[in-house]
């Protein structure tokens, strides 16, 4: 158990630094190239504080842990929109950007909520029917072609938000930047961190899993989902400190955003994923909160300290459930 928990570290700690080099190298080599800062960040940055959670599904696609695959997409969400928001409210009440509340919140809660029923196979089950039946059963599937569709979505969002930038984009600072070739050798080394890390991560949680009794559901809801999302946390509060607290909520919109469509979209066309009862309780759960918080976001056109706290208040009851189930 000890050794699985450190190689588990190891991995998270791969997964972290393989973002950071990744998104260094990508966005100065980007730079080199003159493509705009903002679309370097719509699109690479984006990539670059997601890029554990991709390794870590395509892994446990590729090994059929179908449990951790869809379980950490989940998880991360519920992560991001419950402790990141929640813990950078605290430290600072988040305004929220005109555009996010207009396009990319609204987008997110309808691509959740597609995602729900294309998984249930279009059909409505009551949630009185799902607690009694038992966790494990299997009751949906993420088909390829659900994760085709949500690939295709999300390029089109993309090609949005680029036509968008080009319009709105504003005068840059010119800045030195690294020579091509170290640019190169940092995207390399990234990429081997996070696909080594991913597979640590995914083959160290499945042996604690096993060890202690826990289901894979829960392993990904809670200890992995937590772990690939530190970039986006330690993102969104080191922008919260320095009071660039308009970043948070769009960082943790567009990470959403990605998981949900690209991540979900290439594991599940890597292996079509089976989801049990307990994974569609968690993604009715994703559907509230993301809609509670956007009630929270559109009420005053920011996140108060108070609704901060509640996040972090509902993220904590929701685990000792997930647990106790």
């Amino acid at each position: 158990m000890i050794i699985n928990v450190l190689i588990l570290l190891v991995g998270f700690w791969g997964l972290i630094k393989g973002a950071d080099f990744f998104v260094d190298g990508s966005s100065d080599a980007a730079k080199n190239f003159k493509v705009p800062g903002v679309i370097i960040g719509l699109t690479i940055v984006a990539l670059g504080t997601s890029a554990p959670e991709l390794a870590v599904s395509t892994s446990a696609a590729i090994h059929g842990s179908n449990e951790i695959s869809i379980s950490n997409v989940i998880g991360s969400n519920i992560f991001n929109l419950l402790m990141v928001l929640g813990v950078c409210a605290m430290i600072n009440p988040l305004p929220v950007d005109k555009m996010i509340l207009k396009r990319d919140f609204p987008f997110l809660i309808i691509t959740t909520i597609l995602a729900l029923f294309a998984i249930m196979g279009f059909r409505f089950i009551e949630p009185t029917q799902l607690l009694l039946m038992s966790t494990g059963d299997n009751i949906g599937k993420v088909y390829r072609w659900i994760g085709s569709a949500l690939v295709v979505v999300f390029i089109i969002y993309i090609c949005i938000l680029i036509h968008d930038a080009k319009h709105n984009q504003s005068d840059e600072e010119e800045i030195k930047l690294r020579p091509l070739w170290q640019c190169a050798g940092l995207i390399l080394l990234g990429l081997i961190l996070i696909i080594a890390g991913g597979e640590a991560v995914v083959d160290s949680a499945k042996s604690i899993a096993r060890m202690a009794g826990m289901t894979e559901t829960l392993i990904g809801l809670t200890i992995v989902a937590v772990g690939t999302s530190l970039p986006e946390l330690v993102t969104s509060i080191v922008a919260a400190r320095k009071g660039e607290t308009g970043l948070a909520i769009g960082n943790v919109v567009g990470s959403n955003l990605f998981n949900l469509m690209f991540i979900l979209g290439i594991s599940s066309g890597i292996h079509p994923i089976d989801v049990n009862v307990a994974s569609i309780v968690d993604f009715i759960f994703l559907v509230t909160i993301t809609i509670i918080t956007y009630i929270y976001a559109r009420t005053s056109e920011k996140i108060n300290k108070l609704e901060g706290i509640s996040l972090i208040v509902i993220y904590v009851f929701y685990v000792i459930y997930a647990i106790k189930r």
